[in-house]
């Protein structure tokens, strides 16, 4: 089963021919889809004969899920050390909307791929990945929660707020260049003053 095949997605294990295919089956399957990508495309593009992916995984589906699942774990590791624990709701918001931001501009093809392709993974392996989803929505979920409780955010429904705002920050991937009028450090501040007014917390100055 997949959930066995990620134990070596560390930095220090990216090495090798396992690698290489998520390597390339992530970057031929942000290109193409999913569909339209065989295993014997993915061998080809590592340099191994076909047989030899399936030494690693038992099949392309087997594959996209450790693809998925995995970028799905940095992630959430990722949000844990990007929030401040002790900070009051604005703050944490702040962080959030910085991280979601920059942290899928860093990965465009993962994000591609986990959020175009959830439709091509069977059943089971969309539970999985639904209840790590959710996972990352709870967090922002109770920052919101926790900023209604303290008056610091307008009143709202917060798990219809956090997929509202989850939306829009990742819809940056669809539109951002590097080469643009605006560097990537002005478009995470941009998303952060846009999340911050949506939820009545902006900053003096900030509101219109």
């Amino acid at each position: 089963m997949f959930m066995t095949m990620i134990a070596d997605t560390g930095a220090g294990a990216e090495t090798g021919t396992r690698p290489r295919i998520r390597a390339a089956a992530r970057s031929l399957i942000a290109e193409r889809g999913f569909e339209a990508v065989s295993m014997r495309d993915i061998a080809r593009r590592v340099g191994v004969r076909p047989s030899a992916i399936y030494n690693h995984f038992e099949s392309k589906q087997a594959l996209l899920a450790d693809l998925m699942v995995a970028h799905m774990e940095r992630t959430l590791a990722a949000l844990d050390r990007a929030l401040p624990c002790d900070a009051a709701p604005r703050a944490r918001l702040a962080a959030f909307a910085r991280f979601h931001v920059g942290y899928h501009l860093d990965e465009p093809e993962d994000v591609f791929v986990a959020y175009m392709e959830l439709r091509s993974l069977d059943a089971a392996n969309r539970a999985v990945l639904g209840r790590m989803r959710d996972r990352y929505e709870r967090v922002l979920c109770r920052i919101l929660q926790e900023g209604i409780a303290a008056d610091a955010f307008a009143p709202a429904d917060p798990r219809i707020e956090a997929r509202a705002l989850i939306a829009m920050m990742t819809g940056v991937t669809v539109w951002f260049q590097e080469d643009g009028r605006i560097d990537r450090a002005e478009v995470v501040e941009h998303y952060v003053k846009i999340v911050l007014r949506s939820v009545g917390a902006a900053a003096p100055g900030e509101e219109t």
